[in-house]
């Protein structure tokens, strides 16, 4: 007898590493959802037993989706698979009903076992699992592709900087663009939201691939932040500097150790400090050029303090693109 399965996953890529890490011979009818609110919708028809869950999407996250299920009362049964790794984020989905956590990328073997834990997997079964699709023509973009290694490396540093500062760390969805110099200029000032600002930069290279790592500080909230670290006489560049180097070093060891690269950083420094960004825009415009660039806005629960992180990286795409090609494909 077949599983109904639901795959609910933003990433066409995290679905297609899921639909390769299905167990072999499992059978099973797979359905796929872009969002929570696709995925509530599926689930209310009333056929699918198991859905496999992202957290961090659009229009509705997985958060929302486990509570809807424990409010709607349905049978379905829900694992969350994520990039977001805080503690407090699986402590979380388990006490909304969640059967299990398991983090992105899932290797076939760990979900095979987990299956096997929760009962949901049965007897070994000759028939092929029912994909949508064969893999081979499940295509990836380049951007999607990007865009789901780095929600994985940016899971992983927030859940550093959770246990840093011992608050639970709000993750969007990141955005990855190609940008001409007025375009992410644009994008800077979207950031800004017209406070005064601090930036600080890091360089960092390796396996052909160079680019900068800017994070930018809303001036109001940097005193609330040393509070938050249990500093009372603290100098405040050397706080957002130490800060900055953990917060982008994490980031960029997760992207790392997925395209398989090592990467070597600068030094950080500070690019302006208690700046408008029109002026942090003009002192920097040379630097910044037609790009890819990427946004992760972090937010710090319970508290008002959040900030930006930027990736620039210019004349690498292709050898990215070569780098994810294993994944894509």
């Amino acid at each position: 007898m077949s599983v109904s399965l639901l795959i609910c996953d933003d990433s066409s890529m995290a679905q297609k590493q899921l639909l390769r890490a299905l167990p072999e011979g499992w059978p099973v009818q797979v359905s796929q959802a872009a969002n929570g609110r696709e995925a509530l919708e599926r689930i209310r028809q009333g056929d699918i037993q198991l859905v496999l869950l992202d957290l961090t999407m659009p229009e509705m996250d997985g958060y929302e989706v486990l509570q809807r299920l424990r409010d709607e009362g349905h049978t379905c049964k829900a694992m969350v698979i994520s990039g977001d790794v805080q503690a407090e984020a699986v402590r979380r989905v388990l006490d909304l009903g969640a059967l299990a956590f398991l983090k992105k990328p899932v290797a076939a073997e760990e979900l095979k076992q987990t299956l096997q834990q929760l009962g949901l997997l049965g007897e070994a079964a000759a028939a092929t699992a029912n994909v949508p699709a064969a893999l081979e023509t499940f295509q990836v973009s380049f951007r999607d592709a990007f865009r789901e290694v780095v929600n994985v490396a940016m899971g992983r540093a927030a859940a550093l900087l959770a246990r840093v500062l011992g608050v639970f760390i709000q993750l969007p969805v990141p955005n990855v663009n190609i940008l001409e110099v007025g375009e992410l200029h644009m994008a800077l000032s979207d950031a800004a939201q017209g406070e005064k600002l601090t930036a600080v930069c890091q360089g960092y290279i390796g396996g052909g691939i160079a680019g900068e790592a800017l994070l930018i500080f809303h001036d109001s909230e940097i005193s609330d932040m040393a509070r938050l670290m249990g500093l009372r006489d603290y100098r405040e560049m050397e706080m957002l500097l130490d800060l900055s180097s953990l917060l982008i070093s994490a980031c960029l060891s997760g992207i790392a150790e997925q395209v398989d690269v090592l990467f070597s950083q600068g030094h950080p420094q500070v690019l302006g400090q208690h700046a408008a960004i029109d002026e942090l825009i003009r002192v920097n415009r040379q630097r910044w050029k037609k790009t890819l660039a990427v946004e992760i806005s972090y937010t710090l629960e319970g508290h008002d303090i959040h900030f930006d992180l930027l990736l620039f990286t210019e004349d690498s795409v292709e050898l990215l693109s070569r780098k994810l090609a294993y994944l894509m494909n």
